[in-house]
């Protein structure tokens, strides 16, 4: 009972200073004619972050929230009643501290598996951590297992919230105090105070080891024990590691010569597509007339007699160059205006009809979908026509991939907007005549009939057996 008064107490203690505060800005306003109506968030509502953020930060270490500056800035904008500043201080925090974690963890590992392209090249050391884009930071981030599958989810809603309902946008949104201490607890759970996994360590100790210390025969032996332990997505972005320091022009020989000894015992569980990928990178190495990283990239397809998985067609750097703009565009703040260009670009690239060769088929039809879908905030209209042409030039297996992209982690995340989950159905339409695959049609079928939310429909049990019954479409 004496705990429950002492809570009512500073309550109405956070109410009355609150509600002083408020007044006196109001007054400075008015004397100076300035607008004073429907600038602050009601006093009761800043009280409901109040009376619980001592809970939510004390999970954060004390040498963190010392240097913590925006989550001083995300108290006072809350004490000040402007919500939507204070949604933009943290997320300024959050992006801070995964920058943070990125850069104690293996800075270029991050680059390898979060950058593709030519600007791969652009990008060195922590200086350039700023160039890339927030989606790409915490989808980055979740790839090499700096933060978990869920925490991404929960995270790009955040930064849905921040582009679209915060400062970072003129609006008149509303944002409540549970809303807001609940984004707070979110990012210090998944990011701020999050420790890394076991086998995450593992990853950064063995990275380390390929570069300053002598791998033998036998100690490539004992850590080929480890990669069994390892899922699907982390052998594929390991080797995508392996690929980078391999290629780096600095890379020591020794470094190389356990490279070589550590790659055969994991590429056998690499999937298809990521192997696809390093013959796309071989083939940009060729386009940019980058002999040596030709050279080394070469010989790393040779060290797996993986010299297949070069593409023929050298088209497809193109066509990969063409998708990664468009997804930067779509993902930048003003992509209604800049996404047509790129979408036009892509089309004229294809072809009609459409000719993609298999390395590159699965990062288009996600890509395609993937922009279809729209930032859940908005149609670009100049652009979603030429998307619908494009999906409906799907052929039958892009058609499958576009049925189970909702497997894909950026797309599973999208269907918790609303306007991304009626896109969703619109798409299976469009891509509805290109399946010929009975069970791709009986999947469709099961996923309309849904009765959930499309957001969950990646963990929906009997969804799940349908899928892995049909992964092998997918190869």
């Amino acid at each position: 009972m004496e705990n429950n008064n002492l809570q009512i107490t500073k309550s109405e203690k956070y109410n009355i200073q609150l509600r002083n505060f408020e007044n006196d800005l109001i007054t400075f306003l008015e004397q100076h004619n300035l607008p004073s109506n429907n600038i602050f968030v009601d006093v009761s509502e800043r009280v409901n972050v109040f009376k619980n953020l001592e809970d939510v930060i004390s999970k954060i270490d004390t040498r963190e929230i010392q240097q913590s500056l925006y989550l001083s800035k995300f108290i006072a904008g809350v004490a000040s009643g402007l919500f939507d500043a204070a949604l933009n201080y943290l997320w300024d925090e959050t992006i801070l501290q995964i920058r943070k974690r990125v850069v104690q963890y293996d800075i270029e590992y991050f680059y390898d598996n979060a950058v593709s392209g030519e600007k791969r090249k652009r990008v060195q050391g922590e200086n350039d951590l700023p160039k890339i884009d927030d989606y790409d930071l915490i989808k980055g981030a979740k790839e090499i297992g700096l933060i978990s599958e869920l925490g991404f989810k929960h995270l790009e809603y955040i930064n849905y919230m921040r582009n679209w309902a915060s400062a970072a946008h003129p609006n008149q949104n509303e944002l409540t105090g549970l809303q807001l201490i609940s984004w707070l607890e979110t990012c210090v759970k998944e990011v701020i105070s999050l420790p890394l996994s076991q086998l995450t360590i593992r990853i950064k100790q063995l990275l380390g080891g390929i570069k300053n210390t002598t791998i033998s025969d036998q100690d490539a032996q004992e850590i080929s024990v480890f990669f069994t332990n390892l899922t699907q997505e982390q052998s594929n972005n390991l080797v995508a590691g392996f690929f980078g320091i391999y290629t780096k022009n600095d890379t020591e020989s020794q470094t190389r010569q356990n490279i070589n000894k550590l790659l055969p015992e994991i590429w056998n569980k690499v999937d298809e597509d990521t192997k696809n990928t390093f013959g796309i990178k071989y083939g940009n190495f060729v386009a940019n007339n980058y002999q040596q990283e030709k050279k080394l990239s070469r010989e790393f397809l040779q060290l797996v007699n993986a010299e297949s998985y070069i593409p023929d067609d050298l088209r497809i750097v193109e066509i990969e160059t063409a998708i990664d703009n468009l997804l930067s565009a779509h993902r930048g703040f003003n992509n209604f205006y800049n996404e047509p260009t790129f979408a036009k670009q892509l089309s004229r690239i294809v072809g009609d009809p459409p000719k993609v060769s298999k390395g590159i088929n699965k990062k288009y039809v996600l890509s395609l979908v993937d922009v279809f879908l729209t930032n859940g905030n908005g149609v670009s209209s100049a652009a979603q026509p030429i998307y619908e042409e494009l999906l409906s030039k799907l052929d039958s297996h892009q058609a499958n991939i576009a049925v189970l992209s909702f497997n894909d982690t950026g797309i599973f995340s999208k269907l918790q907007f609303s306007l991304c989950k009626k896109k969703f159905k619109e798409m299976l339409e469009i891509v509805r005549p290109s399946i010929t695959t009975p069970a791709i049609k009986d999947l469709v079928s099961q996923i309309e009939s849904y009765k959930g939310t499309l957001e969950n429909l990646k963990n929906d049990k009997s969804i799940k057996n349908a899928v892995d019954s049909l992964k092998v479409l997918l190869k």
